[in-house]
């Protein structure tokens, strides 16, 4: 569904990133132009408080999963990479490879590129992460990783 907020003055764009409901409004005038499946483009014609009800064509393809503490968000939005200004992180990567690691700090990461299956100490389930996937590790935690395909990730520590 679309995302619209009140007091827009001139160009807006709406997005379906975080929308929950069937449908917004924006008041009067407005022309409502399809950009892709996901993102549509509003040109207000008018000042002032607005409304007009706004749909995407789909709702967002992310899916969010925690395993052993480990909580990945498969394909977030755009919307939501800008919000933590995930392209401004530093990156690191790896070629394939098997190692432990221990997370002395909150870590989150976005995957560009790669294919991982993390073992957590004492969990008996492997997480799986790769390109496109959000992940956050808690602070403290031992784990395996196996690097099944080479990694490039953006990432930060808090």
């Amino acid at each position: 569904m679309a995302c619209v907020g009140s007091g827009i003055y001139g160009v807006g764009i709406i997005s379906n990133a975080h929308c929950n409901r069937p449908s917004y409004y924006l008041n009067k005038k407005a022309l409502h132009h399809k950009l892709n499946n996901t993102t549509s483009q509003l040109l207000l014609l008018s000042k002032g408080k607005r409304r007009i009800r706004a749909a995407a064509e789909k709702e967002s393809s992310s899916m969010a999963t925690e395993i052993a503490g480990v909580k990945v968000i498969n394909n977030p939005p755009e919307s939501k990479l800008a919000d933590l200004g995930v392209r401004s992180w530093p990156k690191w990567g790896c070629p394939p490879s098997k190692f432990p690691w221990t997370y002395s700090a909150k870590e989150t990461c976005y995957l560009l590129k790669g294919k991982v299956r993390v073992y957590p100490d004492g969990s008996n389930q492997a997480v799986e992460i790769g390109a496109g996937d959000l992940v956050e590790f808690p602070k403290g935690m031992s784990c395996t990783w196996d690097v099944s395909e080479e990694v490039d990730k953006h990432y930060k520590f808090e």
